[in-house]
């Protein structure tokens, strides 16, 4: 059994590993921005036998984190997944005024954010602990499209960032990685996106048992490719 802790877990991806890892047995910490916003959830906790309890912890407030990582207990930190992030601005910043507080906002939750949840839970990490951070795509300097600057430049920073956190962890065993979950049928991808949100979380919880320290570092896609970057 594995203590797993997920951000952004009240929905889509997020919410289909909790689901996966509450299957497969393990113990399950799910940290939610808004609790009385996660019926599905509630109802996977209330019906786990205790393997799921739900935490709040909003991943772009950096000063309240520490304090939420303390109030889940004291158990040692087996998986991280880094999940919760948004879509930044939307409109063309080109043609209208750019949007800086969307611009911070992402920059609070998806590079400061997974940086602070990362480090708070730390000193429960141990040998074999693993970070799996939620990037994208767009963080590729393959990606082939514009747009969608504030994300992109997130989930580009975010990449880099957890590269430097992976050497620098490495001497502990701890496994720090990026991923890109798929194209996903989320409020974020929309209805007619490429898979499911299970297929994803199928995917991405396979890649997390079988990842080592030689892969620390690493950009993946769900399925457990590399991605290039």
């Amino acid at each position: 059994m594995a203590n797993v802790f997920i951000t952004g877990a009240g929905r889509g991806i997020g919410f289909e590993l909790a689901r996966k890892h509450a299957a497969a047995g393990d113990r399950v910490f799910a940290l939610v921005r808004d609790t009385t916003k996660s019926g599905d959830l509630t109802a996977l906790a209330d019906g786990s036998g205790g393997k799921v309890t739900i935490h709040r912890m909003d991943a772009g407030d950096l000063k309240a984190i520490p304090a939420a990582a303390a109030a889940t207990g004291d158990d040692k930190v087996d998986i991280l997944y880094n999940v919760a992030g948004n879509t930044g601005p939307l409109n063309n910043e080109l043609e209208t005024d750019i949007d800086w507080d969307g611009w911070d906002e992402s920059f609070d939750l998806m590079v400061k954010g997974p940086l602070a949840v990362l480090k708070a839970f730390l000193p429960r990490m141990h040998e074999g602990s693993k970070v799996i951070n939620f990037s994208s795509q767009l963080a590729a300097s393959t990606w082939p499209y514009g747009g969608l600057y504030a994300y992109g430049a997130a989930k580009a920073a975010l990449n880099r960032v957890m590269r430097s956190v992976a050497i620098d962890l490495k001497d502990k065993g701890i496994i720090v990685v990026t991923l890109h979950p798929g194209y996903v049928q989320t409020d974020m991808g929309g209805p007619n996106a490429e898979i499911t949100p299970d297929e994803s979380a199928s995917g991405i919880h396979a890649l997390s048992q079988s990842l080592t320290i030689e892969d620390s570092g690493d950009f993946f896609k769900w399925n457990g490719d590399r991605h290039p970057w």
